[in-house]
Order: structure tokens, then sequence, then C-alpha cells
């Protein structure tokens, strides 16, 4: 309407005087796709024996599954994380500070020609950042890899045999072969972790199970606590109990 406006074919807006506003949905998050940890240890155990040992196909790979899990890294982001970002301790808590991703797009749709982009965090400014803590259990991996493999230019954690960016179609390959050797045939068939961004999925999830405040889990995440409860609401285990308890306990008061 404005740019026919522009190109004086209207004199005014027809449809300035309906209220109207597009109603913003949000994908809820399948809770069959949740693995839960020891399926996921499983999973990475089985990613580590993809390809032959010389090759490494399958254990370059293992840290990069494993920062979607336990540090809840979204692909794109996991596979742009460099060891200068990271503090990776001996023992305990390290961190990683998360400034860009490396999204699969093709070099038909890139400035740049490369197959991956490089660009800021999702939903952010460009320059902005987000420091994410890593547990223990994520340390010693990226370290292993570190020590095994070494780190690509710039520092990056992750890459394939010739020092490139991991492309999505490698470790999606990767993880189908290892989701069969690591689970029954019908967990195989189900919706269970059937994509790599599952394993984001049951990051988040678990953590707001465990009851850690939904606004440090947002934080972590890089998502609003708004489409972070809206997304991982069926993934809310033993909610409805707790939520059936707390009214009986109300309504007995007045019994």
């Amino acid at each position: 309407m404005r740019y026919a406006i522009e190109l004086g074919r209207l004199r005014a807006d027809p449809l300035a005087h309906v209220s109207w506003r597009i109603t913003e949905t949000v994908q809820q998050v399948d809770p069959r796709v949740v693995v839960n940890p020891a399926q996921a240890r499983s999973l990475l155990c089985a990613v580590s024996y993809i390809g032959g040992y010389e090759r490494a196909r399958g254990r370059r790979l293992v840290g990069l599954f494993a920062g979607m899990y336990y540090a809840g890294l979204r692909p794109a982001e996991a596979v742009a994380v460099t060891l200068p970002d990271c503090d990776l301790p001996a023992t305990g808590w390290g961190t990683a500070v998360l400034h860009a991703t490396r999204p699969s797009v093709g070099k038909k749709w890139t400035d740049s020609g490369w197959n991956h982009d490089l660009r800021g965090l999702k939903s952010r400014p460009p320059s902005d950042t987000r420091v994410v803590p890593l547990p223990p259990e994520l340390v010693r991996l990226w370290r292993e890899s570190v020590d095994t493999f070494g780190t690509a230019d710039g520092g990056r954690l992750f890459f394939n045999e010739k020092g490139g960016i991991v492309g999505s179609s490698t470790y999606d390959r990767a993880w189908h072969e290892a989701r069969e050797l690591a689970l029954p045939p019908d967990l195989v068939a189900s919706p269970l972790a059937v994509r790599p961004y599952d394993l984001r999925h049951s990051a988040l999830s678990t953590w707001l199970n465990a009851d850690v405040d939904p606004t440090e889990v947002a934080e972590r995440a890089g998502n609003s606590v708004e489409v972070l409860m809206t997304r991982y609401a069926k993934c809310l285990y033993g909610r409805q109990a707790l939520a059936n308890r707390r009214i009986d306990a109300l309504l007995d008061e007045y019994g």
C-alpha cells in the first residue's frame, strides 16, 4: 500500500483504519526427541566408532556433539567454537565465549563464496557475545580433542580431515550411523534424537527439569524466557503431578 501511494496509484491507504496483527507462533519441541543422560553418553560413545580409526571421522565429532548436549550449543555455534575463546581447566567447570556462527547455507547464498558464512549469534547484534558454562565432562572431552587433533585455522576446535569447517551433511551422516549403533531397533525407528539439533533440545529440557532458573537457562541457550518456556512446555516432566499435588493441598485446607 505504501509503495502504491509513493507511485501515485493511491491517494491514501484504504486499510489504515483496519486494526490487525500477525500472530507469532512458536513451534513446541516434541518430548519424544529428548534423550536422557545415559542415552546421550551412549550416543557420544557410538560416534567415536564411526569410520576407521586412522581417518577418525567419528572421533573428530565427539566433542562437537558433546557441545550441543552438555552446553546446549546450536550446531552452527558448535562448529565455530575456537580454543582462544575457551577456558578449559584441568578440573571443574570451564567457559566458552560465543560470538560467531558458521551456518551451512551454500556458496550461492554467501557474500564470501564459502559454503559456511561467518555470522554473529542468532537474534543478537553482530558484535554481541554469550558466555556459556561448560560442565567438567565436556571440558574433558574438549581437552582430549585438542590433545588428539589440535586445532584448525583461527583455533577452531572442530574441523574435517583437511582442516575445513565441518559441514552439516558430514555430521548429520555420522549422527545417523551412531544412532544405529547406540540404540535398539525400536528407538532407531522412533523420533528420539533423530537430528543432531535434538541434543540441544535435550540439554535445555534437562536443565529445566533440574529446576534451574528459566532465566539462567535462557541466558545459556541464547533464547528469551518466553520462547524457552513456550517451546519446551511439553518437555517439563512431572510438572503436572506437582501442580496436582499443590492444588490438592490447597483444596484440603478448605475441606
